[in-house]
């Protein structure tokens, strides 16, 4: 006779379903696991049998074979051990041989028999519902397995005995409860910046449309500050957005106890981080950085400092919006639709822009057309604002705090991001809801300049030889500044204001 307990396999954040199918039969005494498993599965018997010793039972003397179907789809991860223990379990009587139909289960096990968290509660809660399934998981995963929907059965043991008797009827247990992180202190607040105006005033352009951002400045003018304090403008994340950003978390194994948070994601990796890193691979193909960072803030302090291979890795997740991983034997997909915040200075040792200064290694312009010439003009072409922060001077440290902090541009900014949620959701543009992911087909009928910004963007077009992307994205920034002003047209202040943030862009001195 076969017992079969249903899990998953996770490819992605999509949970693929997975028959754990467990035969016992005299013979000799061994026990195999089979269909694709890797090490961490071929090492859950010795942890499934130190365990169900632990709770009172023995293996059998007989051949027992654990078949995880289908057998051609690699098994990762410790989470099989829960299944193929009360699969054996329902094997030997141990529990009712129907207990576990209706149920999805994963989980890995101590060797004392309790049951430990594992990664990819979410998804395999998603996947479970979408099957009409109810789902066993690790007590410190339900809160998170909860957030799946109120009408799914969750079982969240601690261990193999209490899941035991909670089949026999004679422990009940209560049904866990969606959990969100509680807020840890406030953020760091932009009131903390003296001077530096005009980069305020971008980085809420910036937060409004959730467009890219270039800065570029000496070092010490307060660029990595600035970053720092974007998400303290930033709107919290929609319930739907909230979803997608823990699926990407959960299979990352970044849910603290099981609980989610609505502050959108800040990832700011090291300049030393390498491709698989960034943007996802390795051996289990992970979620890299840019996934990490979806629907938040992915900041790339010191730009240049990357390997050029690895931030060309991010230009087409910056236009799709998601990353798709392929492997001689399968294909991942992460969503990874984030909003890009880069810092550099403007050569290699930092002051070469600045009144006065001449640089020892060679003339300025050179200097600064040898370190900007790492980063590439297509990487460059999808960055919608760049520009320049000039160093702070003695005047602005010793002046007062500005009255002005995050909360007032947090206002203005929410207000322009309902205007666009609003206008995205009357055109049905599911998963649309910044002026930034806009599709180009539909900027005709949303940001349309009038007739004196519309001249005003053909000659500049030709002038500063704009791309079709960079046209584009012009017009994105006009259509954000228009929502700010609370206005429903686009103007020619508007677009002046846009052209002038792609201008800076395009001043990069060629090397000699």
């Amino acid at each position: 006779m076969v017992t079969r307990v249903s899990t998953v396999a996770f490819e992605g954040i999509e949970a693929r379903a997975v028959d754990v199918q467990v035969q016992i039969t005299p013979g000799s005494v061994v026990f195999m696991i089979v269909g694709l498993p890797d090490k961490a599965v071929a090492e859950s018997r010795e942890r499934v049998r130190s365990a169900l010793i632990a709770s009172g039972l023995a293996l059998p003397a007989k051949r027992i074979t654990v078949n995880l179907a289908p057998a051609d789809l690699p098994k990762e991860g410790s989470h099989y051990d829960l299944p193929i223990a009360l699969g054996v379990m329902a094997a030997i009587g141990a529990i009712p041989g129907d207990a576990l139909n209706g149920f999805t289960v994963l989980g890995e096990l101590a060797l004392d028999g309790s049951i430990t968290a594992v990664a990819g509660a979410l998804p395999a809660a998603m996947a479970a519902y979408e099957r009409e399934h109810g789902l066993i998981c690790p007590e410190a995963c339900g809160s998170e397995a909860a957030w799946a929907g109120s009408d799914i059965e969750i079982l969240a043991p601690r261990s193999l005995i209490q899941l035991a008797n909670h089949f026999k009827g004679t422990q009940v247990m209560a049904r866990p409860e969606p959990a969100l992180m509680p807020t840890s202190g406030n953020l760091p607040d932009l009131r903390d910046i003296k001077g530096q105006e005009s980069a305020k005033r971008t980085l809420e352009i910036a937060a409004a449309g959730s467009h890219n951002l270039l800065m570029n400045g000496p070092p010490g003018a307060g660029k990595s500050m600035l970053a720092q304090r974007l998400p303290s403008i930033l709107p919290p994340l929609s319930p739907r957005e909230l979803l997608e950003v823990s699926m990407v978390q959960s299979v990352a194994g970044l849910l603290a106890d099981g609980a989610l948070s609505d502050r959108r994601p800040f990832r700011a990796p090291h300049h030393s981080a390498s491709m698989a890193a960034l943007v996802g691979g390795g051996l289990n193909a992970r979620p890299g950085e840019a996934s990490l960072a979806h629907h938040g803030v992915l900041f790339l302090d010191e730009l240049p400092e990357f390997q050029p291979q690895v931030l060309d890795s991010l230009r087409q997740p910056l236009e799709a919006g998601e990353i798709l991983i392929a492997r001689a034997n399968h294909r991942v997909t992460y969503p990874a639709r984030f909003q890009l915040v880069a810092a550099m200075n403007p050569c290699r040792c930092g002051q070469a822009a600045e009144p006065g200064y001449v640089c020892r290694r060679q003339p300025n312009e050179r200097c600064i057309a040898q370190y900007q010439a790492r980063l590439s003009g297509p990487l460059l072409d999808r960055i919608d604002l760049a520009i320049d922060v000039p160093a702070v001077t003695a005047a602005d440290l010793i002046l007062p705090p500005p009255v002005e902090g995050s909360a007032e541009v947090a206002a203005r900014v929410a207000r322009a991001r309902e205007r666009q949620a609003k206008r995205y959701a009357a055109l049905n543009l599911n998963g649309v809801t910044t002026n930034a992911a806009c599709p180009p087909a539909l900027l005709e009928e949303i940001a349309q300049p009038d007739p004196e910004g519309l001249s005003l963007i053909r000659d500049a077009a030709q002038t500063m030889r704009l791309s079709a992307r960079g046209f584009h994205r012009v017009l994105k920034v006009g259509r954000t500044l228009a929502d700010l002003d609370g206005e429903d047209r686009v103007r020619r202040i508007h677009v002046a204001e846009a052209l002038s943030y792609r201008a800076h862009a395009d001043r990069r001195p060629a090397a000699t």
